[in-house]
């Protein structure tokens, strides 16, 4: 009994999640409410506040999903993403992968910023994705740049990602201009070492 209530929750987990990401394709994110996802799922409300907690929660674990398989290359896969390569080489492949991520992702980045900057006590220096990938960032730019300060540069960088102009092109799906632009700057910051 117990393995098949664990199944049927798996099951609605999933669902929930695939009905969210369906909605944010079709619709703008402020229109994807917790009542919609529910009925888009075949589920009721009260799964899906049992299962993420609120619509700040559901957002959270949806981004999540897409996060972690950035994750996984970052300590895993092949340079210049992966462990192996200079910090610049590092930094520029990882912003331009956070740019194709938010681009493919669109309405869920905003629905997620939305959702964290909504949420009473929430914030974004807080969310779990954004502290990683700080740190990953920031890690690259002392390793590289230990003459600067790493934290608040990073700060700066992924601070980009949330301006309207830099998420109105993401949320059209345009991200090599933007991954362009952290380049230039990656390779500006870099050059700096020394001089």
């Amino acid at each position: 009994m117990e393995r098949r209530e664990r199944a049927d929750a798996a099951r609605n987990r999933q669902a929930i999640l695939r009905a969210a990401e369906e909605l944010l394709r079709r619709h703008p994110p402020e229109q994807v409410s917790v009542e919609r996802v529910a009925t888009a799922a075949g589920v009721g409300k009260g799964t899906v506040f049992h299962r993420f907690g609120s619509r700040t929660g559901l957002m959270r674990e949806l981004m999540a999903e897409r996060a972690r398989e950035l994750e996984q290359a970052v300590a895993e896969g092949p340079p210049p993403l992966g462990p192996g390569a200079e910090p610049e080489a590092r930094l520029v492949a990882f912003l331009a992968r956070v740019a194709e991520l938010g681009a493919r992702n669109g309405n869920l980045m905003a629905a997620h910023e939305h959702a964290v900057l909504t949420a009473k006590g929430e914030r974004r220096e807080d969310n779990p994705i954004y502290v990683s990938w700080h740190r990953h960032v920031s890690g690259l730019i002392a390793e590289g740049r230990p003459d600067v300060d790493a934290e608040e540069i990073a700060h700066m960088l992924l601070g980009t990602l949330h301006m309207e102009p830099i998420a109105s092109q993401l949320r059209a799906g345009e991200h090599e201009r933007l991954a362009a632009g952290f380049a230039d700057l990656v390779k500006g910051l870099f050059r700096g070492a020394g001089g």
